[in-house]
């Protein structure tokens, strides 16, 4: 069992995965079972069905808090199963503060799913945190928040949002997916709810649907508990093992994604078709001074306006090599998307160009081959846009 004082890389290979107690294994097992023979009718050995517990689960659920810091991990099913266990924390009546810059599942749950349950939200720049402010109201009772935003790559201040929700008596919940627990801690910057999709770096082999959340408070963690318990969104023992051993190596393959979108970002800024280029590492982000202030790296998230437009996005989507055009992020594989209709098609347009989303967006996960490789794929697409 590893030690809270223990660094990073250290926890994210021993916390919650000491060696198994029935045969002395090194490494977690998949405790493939539904269910668990009881001593005798009301004694069990801590485990009785595995919707509500499973050995594996738990063994992820605590390196994950650890990592997080805070007492409390909940694993899900998927990064949505995650987003919606946490929004039932709030009920019919109340309502839900969030920041408009945000993943489209979120928005689609946000807009077509909970306001059917009497759920009001409102949207606000949350990068001006007076405009967060602003939009609270006496039913207030949950702030929604990422940073680094999904996709334009915006930072906003956890603490002053922390601040904002602490005031009202509303909890502070921050999607961390982007920035991942290397790389940011929001409970240590005032957040009441940390979540993530652990389908992306977390798991970080593209091989594993996963969401996770983390909490430091007792009571909140009761309650998530028994509403997932309820509705089952729970990850099976080999998802919950696929992504414990992905959990292993997130520090050093963080390490080399945020190299290489450095790497990349700096590149196509030299490159005349590319009209602009998002990403907190470099000096002119807006948001890099938060960025070096609440974060410990800057990820390995690239955004793109290309000059060209959408032509231009098209070509340079359907263009490249090495860059994988697909769904998702975080993998050890580069991919390249279109968030116009792909990861953000739930918004409207007039919505999306309000956020800064265009025709002429592209967003880039950047993986961990060799980035000379990977500037040169992007150098031979755009060449032909």
């Amino acid at each position: 069992m590893s030690d809270s004082k223990d660094r990073f890389a250290t926890r994210a290979i021993h916390a919650g995965q000491g060696a198994d107690s029935a045969t002395g294994a090194t490494i977690t097992p998949v405790y493939q079972t539904v269910t668990y023979t009881q001593d005798a009718i009301g004694e069990n050995r801590g485990y009785e069905y595995s919707r509500t517990d499973n050995p594996t689960r738990h063994a992820l659920e605590e390196a994950l808090a650890s990592l997080e810091g805070g007492r409390f991990g909940l694993a899900y099913g998927s990064g949505m199963a995650a987003i919606a266990g946490t929004m039932q924390l709030v009920k019919g009546g109340d309502h839900v503060v969030v920041a408009d810059d945000l993943y489209g599942g979120s928005y689609r749950l946000f807009t077509e799913v909970l306001p059917q349950y009497g759920v009001r939200f409102s949207y606000a720049d949350a990068t001006r945190p007076e405009e967060l402010a602003k939009a609270v109201e006496p039913t207030t009772r949950m702030v929604w928040i990422e940073t680094p935003t999904n996709p334009m790559l915006r930072l906003v201040d956890v603490a002053a949002c922390a601040e904002i929700a602490r005031r009202q008596g509303a909890l502070l919940v921050v999607d961390n997916t982007f920035a991942t627990p290397l790389l940011q801690n929001p409970l240590a910057l005032g957040a009441h709810v940390c979540v993530h999709s652990t389908t992306k770096y977390i798991g970080g082999h593209s091989d594993v649907l996963g969401g996770a959340v983390v909490v430091d408070d007792e009571e909140m963690a009761q309650k998530l508990r028994f509403t997932r318990n309820a509705t089952g969104g729970i990850p099976g023992p080999w998802d919950a093992w696929l992504t414990l051993r992905g959990l292993k190596t997130l520090a050093v393959r963080m390490r080399q994604h945020q190299e290489n979108a450095q790497r990349v970002a700096e590149f196509l800024l030299e490159r005349p078709q590319v009209a602009a280029v998002h990403y907190p590492g470099l000096p002119d982000h807006p948001g890099h001074e938060l960025a070096r202030t609440q974060m410990h790296g800057f990820g390995g998230m690239v955004t793109v306006d290309l000059a060209g437009g959408e032509a231009a996005a098209r070509v340079l989507c359907e263009g490249t090599r090495l860059f994988a055009l697909g769904e998702s992020l975080g993998g050890v594989e580069s991919l390249i998307g279109y968030p116009w209709s792909m990861s953000h098609a739930a918004f409207p347009p007039e919505v999306k160009r309000a956020k800064g989303i265009t025709e002429g967006t592209v967003r880039l996960s950047v993986g961990i081959e060799d980035a000379e490789d990977l500037c040169a794929d992007l150098a031979q697409a755009l060449g032909r846009t």
